[in-house]
């Protein structure tokens, strides 16, 4: 039996099948298009869609564990819904699913939402799954860093509330850890929901301070203007997209991002290793550039 992971070819998706793969389990990898990824030695490609539920339910056979990731898409809470169904029909119990933080309380935001409508699913039919729920991916910040750098200013309107960005090689960890945990269960384990942050909450003060001290100039924080930061994704993308993040920048800037008391020192213990830092991020980055 073995674990599939949709999502494979992603940012995370490609680290979680990676990381199942060094700790020798066995890993199928979603793809839409064979070869177009380049995947451990001994993972295995499925190809299938979510949209198409006889690929579906033939990536699903044989599979013991699964992990569910789908892209931000206007069709994703019913790809999600579908596949999770497929996958109680499979007689699959071991599952683990990527949300968003605070998807309960971003409520005027689609993809939250979706996500969360996914979570009450979970939660109503008592599927034995881990919920994680990310904050905001370090990794996001690499669609700026052309404008950082060329213009001097940080130009995602993240407010003052606070947002604990984690970098996505520890929500693969983590979600690693949780998949091998309840794929070597003996037996289908209790839901769970882990919130996933970064060890410290950023502002977009802050965040420019760091960038700043990173490249030895001034960088400027770029403001909270929410409705050019909309223009400005959507001279560039599907209109669509660019109001879902101009209203997921609201909430951040009216709720931030963090979570309770106690989460980095919990998800520190599950990992095996400190999380990792924005400003070790951003040496990385501009080490990169």
């Amino acid at each position: 039996m073995s674990i599939l992971v949709v999502g494979a070819t992603g940012t995370v998706g490609s680290l979680v099948t990676q990381g199942l793969a060094s700790a020798g389990a066995e890993v199928r990898a979603l793809v839409r298009q064979p070869g177009k990824r380049d995947f451990p030695a001994g993972v295995t490609e499925v190809v299938a869609d979510l949209s198409d539920v006889a690929s579906m339910r033939a990536a699903l056979a044989s599979v013991r564990t699964l992990f569910l990731l789908n892209a931000v898409t206007p069709d994703e809470v019913t790809q999600a819904l579908i596949t999770l169904n497929l996958a109680r029909e499979a007689g699959i119990e071991r599952i683990v699913y990527l949300s968003v933080i605070h998807a309960d309380t971003f409520t005027q935001v689609p993809h939250f939402t979706g996500k969360y409508t996914v979570e009450r699913m979970i939660e109503s039919l008592d599927i034995p799954a881990t919920i994680l729920r990310p904050a905001y991916f370090m990794q996001n910040e690499g669609m700026v860093l052309q404008t950082i750098q060329n213009y001097s200013v940080y130009p995602m309107p993240i407010g003052s509330a606070g947002v604990s960005m984690i970098d996505a090689r520890d929500i693969a960890d983590v979600a690693v850890a949780e998949l091998l945990r309840r794929d070597r269960a003996p037996s289908a384990l209790e839901r769970v929901t882990l919130e996933l942050v970064g060890p410290q909450a950023l502002t977009g003060a802050s965040v420019a301070k760091i960038w700043s001290s990173a490249l030895g100039r001034d960088i400027a924080y770029g403001g909270d203007d929410v409705a050019a930061f909309e223009g400005q994704l959507a001279a560039y993308g599907p209109s669509w997209l660019a109001y879902d993040m101009r209203l997921m920048m609201e909430g951040i800037q009216t709720f931030g991002m963090q979570a309770a008391e106690g989460t980095v020192e919990r998800l520190q213990a599950l990992i095996g290793h400190p999380l990792r830092t924005y400003e070790a991020f951003v040496r990385e980055a501009v080490a990169g550039a």
